[in-house]
Order: C-alpha cells, then sequence, then structure tokens
C-alpha cells in the first residue's frame, strides 16, 4: 500500500519539480535552484505570517517557531537582533545570495529524513564527491507536476501558485516544467516582479549571468550583446 503524499512546503514542491525523477539532478542550474529555495522558504514564511517582505528587505512580523525544523531554523536566524531581523530588516536579496546552499542542504537533508527523497553520492573523475536526490517515490514527483499543469491551465489562481510559477520562471525552469507553450512561459516570467521574493531570486540569476557572460566576452578577446 502506498502511504498518502506528505504536505509539502513551498521549497520541497520547487525541489520536487526542479529535480529529475530518475537521476535526481536538477533540470537547471544548481546555484540558481539554491537561490530559489531560499526564496521559497521566505514565502513560505510569509504565507504563514511570520515574516513580511518591504522595500527589498525581509521583515520578521511574528517570531513565534512554526511547527517545521527548516522553518523554524530559518526564523530564528531572520530573528537574532545581530542580523537586524527585529528593527531594519535583512536586505532580501543578498540573504538569499548568502545563505541558499546552506538553506537548499538543509532542505534535502529534511526531505531525506522524511523518506521523500533519498541521497546517492557519486564522484566526479572518480575522485570529488557529489551528491544526487531521485525521489523515494517518483508518482509523488508526478503529482507535484500535475498539481503545477493544472494550476498552469488555471492560470495560476492562487498565491501559491503564483509564487511557484515565478520562482520557477526565475530560476529557468519554466523550459522543462511548463507544459503549456511560450505564451504561457512568458505570462510565468512576468509573475517575476510581482513576488518580492522571486524578484530577488531572479536578480541573483541575472547577476551569475552577467558575470559568466562577461568572462566568455573577455576570454575569447570579443564583446558580446544578450537579454534576459
Amino acid at each position: 500500500m502506498i502511504p498518502p503524499a506528505p504536505e509539502l512546503t513551498l521549497p520541497e514542491e520547487l525541489l520536487l519539480l526542479a529535480l529529475d525523477p530518475r537521476r535526481g539532478s536538477p533540470y537547471c542550474s544548481g546555484r540558481s535552484l539554491e537561490y530559489g529555495t531560499a526564496g521559497a522558504v521566505l514565502r513560505e514564511l510569509e504565507l504563514q505570517g511570520r515574516v513580511t517582505g518591504q522595500r527589498g528587505r525581509i521583515r520578521v512580523v511574528s517570531p513565534l517557531a512554526p511547527p517545521d525544523p527548516l522553518l523554524a531554523q530559518v526564523l530564528g536566524s531572520l530573528s537574532d537582533p545581530g542580523t537586524g531581523g527585529l528593527a531594519g530588516g535583512v536586505d532580501t536579496r543578498r540573504w538569499i545570495r548568502q545563505t541558499g546552499r546552506h538553506v537548499q542542504e538543509l532542505c534535502l537533508e529534511h526531505l531525506v529524513r522524511r523518506s521523500v527523497l533519498r541521497r546517492e553520492t557519486h564522484r566526479f573523475l572518480g575522485l570529488l564527491p557529489y551528491h544526487r536526490h531521485p525521489p523515494v517515490d517518483p508518482g509523488l514527483s508526478l503529482a507535484v507536476r500535475d498539481r503545477f499543469a493544472a494550476a498552469e491551465a488555471a492560470g495560476f489562481p492562487d498565491p501559491r501558485g503564483r509564487t511557484l510559477a515565478a520562482l520557477v520562471s526565475a530560476v529557468g525552469l519554466s523550459g522543462a516544467v511548463a507544459r503549456g507553450g511560450l505564451r504561457d512561459r512568458w505570462a510565468m516570467h512576468g509573475l517575476v516582479d510581482e513576488e518580492w521574493t522571486a524578484h530577488a531570486v531572479y536578480r541573483n540569476v541575472r547577476q551569475d549571468r552577467a558575470k559568466r557572460n562577461s568572462g566568455r566576452s573577455f576570454g575569447g578577446g570579443s564583446s558580446s550583446s544578450g537579454g534576459d
């Protein structure tokens, strides 16, 4: 008998959309997905009434720890007076950039402990270890994708669905996840500016892209230009 699907937070849904159900590797840039996971955690905290985003800064409005241990840990770090969480707030884009890798690792560990994902260790060239995270039950990934497709077909009518769509677009996943055509993917991209966490994620993704393009230009001895 298949156990009931666990209740998933926004970062967990994003990860299940992003990870190839067979290989356990992301369909998008790993660094971009780290930003997206951190942004999804912030938005989940906002949906639960713990934080708010104002003028590019995260402000804690209720320091009461949520039941989810990952969300509680992140909220606790934002509530630390040393971070400015209860006073002037924390810069959203900078926090996502600095903590994305750590937050994603915590989220992956939480999913492994809950037997949603399994961790496989591989070695690059037989030396450097790296991890992949395929789902324990591939049907759960399919269910998450089906829910996303249903929300996409309905035009993402609820705030949670719009946030997930905006994050999917911000990290570069829409081509792998969206089932509609180019018009639907452009509509998802339009949600990025409406969602404060997705907007901060996208600014970091765009910054990384600009650095890579600049490096290629200097390396090739020629300049090039392009848009987002």
